[in-house]
């Protein structure tokens, strides 16, 4: 069984022109790094092309990574603010502040998982997910709705693992706001999904 490097063994790679690091990275990360994009860019083609820049960047510096934060929130970062330039020299400007709202209950533990599970969770059989669309479409449908702040944080904390400190300082919004945009979407997917299999 091999074992898994270690993110300096990575960027060690990266900077040796190692094809096969940078494959399994860019298989890891690319699709999320589309969808981050396609929330803050005016369409899918730019986002794509954005992605591509990134990735650029990323091999171009990667000798500068200096570890302050995860490897993935480097490259999210580097993704989101080439995102925001493209959006903005094409005359689209997505802002991931203002959605707060502290009356919301947490739903959410510390952790970040439910405090209770949705109601039809409990009674979830092979029968139901094959009665309606697939689990994983409606939740991908879900995430593809959701508006562009709570996409990208949902991806970044969820999909991607990054730590809520690099989510902030990579989308430039405030811990409070994070935690509203991460719990409003974790809301609209569990929503989404109840529906679903009701």
């Amino acid at each position: 069984m091999a074992s898994i490097p270690t993110e300096t063994a990575i960027v060690e790679a990266l900077i040796r022109g190692d094809r096969q690091v940078f494959a399994a990275l860019f298989r890891q990360h690319n699709a999320a790094m589309i969808r981050v994009a396609v929330g803050i860019c005016p369409s899918r083609a730019v986002a794509e092309e954005v992605a591509q820049e990134a990735w650029l960047a990323v091999l171009k510096n990667i000798a500068d990574f200096q570890g302050r934060s995860s490897l993935a929130a480097w490259i999210f970062t580097i993704l989101i603010n080439m995102a925001r330039t493209r959006a903005r020299v094409e005359g689209r400007s997505v802002s991931f502040e203002g959605e707060r709202d502290n009356t919301l209950a947490d739903a959410f533990d510390g952790r970040g998982r439910w405090k209770d599970l949705p109601d039809l969770w409990d009674e979830i059989t092979p029968e139901r997910i094959l009665g309606a669309k697939t689990a994983l479409e409606v939740v991908t449908a879900a995430i593809d709705a959701l508006p562009p702040a709570q996409k990208a944080v949902l991806i970044l904390r969820s999909q991607q693992g990054l730590e809520p400190a690099e989510i902030c300082a990579a989308l430039q919004i405030s811990e409070g706001n994070m935690r509203v945009l991460l719990h409003r979407a974790r809301l609209a997917v569990r929503a989404a999904l109840d529906g679903a299999l009701r």
